[in-house]
């Protein structure tokens, strides 16, 4: 299995909680519970299964150096560091809102959904943001053996 392609998967299921998370908020805002809550829940499985993609993407990969320089570099790292920061808080805060409202909760769901949503939204942009800056616009050049010793062994033969 190439598991470079788990980057961009990454970047994908990150985008689609996104956009589930922002048809969830407008959703509950037109007082359409069912709809919100099937946008939500999905965005709980979205994001769900792009933290297994994750893991096994840094466990068979590894860490990723940024390629960029000059004035991007700070900027990528501001990025990176807020998005891994609110990425280790928001697992227990959506674990929290979305338990308030399966007990029917509501008050108390909607007093930590109001926090929970735009740090959930704002992990799930910048995810697709560090993505981008990280593979599309400064590209890696993997350097790991996986990669190198099959080119070397084809071109003995």
């Amino acid at each position: 299995m190439n598991y470079h392609s788990l980057a961009p998967l990454n970047a994908i299921l990150n985008s689609l909680a996104a956009v589930l998370l922002l048809a969830g908020y407008c959703f509950i805002r037109m007082r359409r519970i069912r709809a919100h809550r099937a946008c939500m829940v999905s965005a709980f499985v979205v994001s769900t299964v792009f933290f297994i993609s994750y893991l096994t993407y840094h466990y068979h990969v590894g860490d990723v150096r940024f390629q960029g320089h000059g004035l991007v570099r700070p900027i990528y790292f501001t990025i990176l560091i807020t998005h891994i920061i609110l990425a280790a808080a928001i697992v227990p805060l959506v674990l929290i809102t979305i338990t308030r409202a399966i007990r029917g909760n509501f008050a108390r769901h909607r007093k930590i959904a109001v926090w929970t949503w735009p740090l959930w939204m704002y992990v799930s942009v910048t995810g697709v943001v560090v993505y981008l800056m990280c593979y599309q616009m400064y590209p890696p050049g993997y350097n790991d053996a996986a990669r190198v010793a099959p080119a070397r062994i084809e071109a003995h033969h």
